[in-house]
């Protein structure tokens, strides 16, 4: 089945909430509250999420409608990348996650390296922005932004964390499974271009 129909669903609720946040005749309101139940519907009827968990996410959404911003980190020694093998599926990704309300990018990904990986580590530039549309990722409910910053080791010993199992180096050529949700094969190589030319223009979509 074509994906179009998530991109159309994740439209309607976008619609709907800004509807609902912003209009004030009760005709209006009651419209745009139908929006919102025809596009939970569509989802109900096509994907197999939870009807609780979906009343849950939506809930939280209010107010003007923007994508979620994921922040990752790009971490390097001698030619290898630095990746977390993830609990939640058991595939590996680069350190990094959600970003949290009241942390600049640089503290969410300091901090999430901290507790995904052990080290500590010094944000040094913005390697890309991807719009997660524009990328090979499996289709997600939200419209998702993602920061990768470009990070050296400042100490620490690497582990794993409370959300991580595994924590190591990989070359290029020999990556471990990777959770595509989070970050593509491609995505890796290009950000081993950077290593190979640090001067490179970032990338944004």
């Amino acid at each position: 089945m074509s994906e179009n129909w998530l991109a159309w669903v994740q439209q309607m609720q976008g619609i709907a909430q800004a509807g609902l946040a912003y209009s004030k005749d009760k005709y209006d309101i009651e419209r745009f509250e139908q929006l919102r139940e025809l596009s939970k519907e569509i989802l109900l009827q096509y994907t197999k999420v939870d009807a609780n968990m979906l009343d849950t996410l939506l809930e939280g959404e209010v107010g003007y409608p923007t994508p979620k911003v994921a922040v990752r980190a790009v971490v390097f020694q001698e030619n290898k990348i630095l990746m977390v093998q993830e609990e939640q599926d058991g595939l590996w990704s680069l350190p990094g996650g959600w970003a949290d309300i009241g942390l600049s990018p640089r503290e969410v990904v300091v901090k999430e390296v901290k507790e995904e990986a052990g080290i500590e580590v010094e944000p040094v530039r913005l390697l890309a922005v991807f719009d997660q549309h524009h990328h090979d990722h499996p289709p997600s409910f939200f419209h998702i932004y993602n920061l990768y910053l470009l990070c050296e080791v400042k100490g620490g010993e690497l582990k794993a964390g409370m959300e991580t199992l595994d924590v190591q180096y990989c070359e290029q050529e020999n990556l471990p499974p990777l959770s595509v949700k989070r970050v593509t094969k491609a995505q890796i190589d290009t950000f081993f271009r950077f290593l190979e030319n640090p001067n490179m223009e970032t990338i944004i979509d």
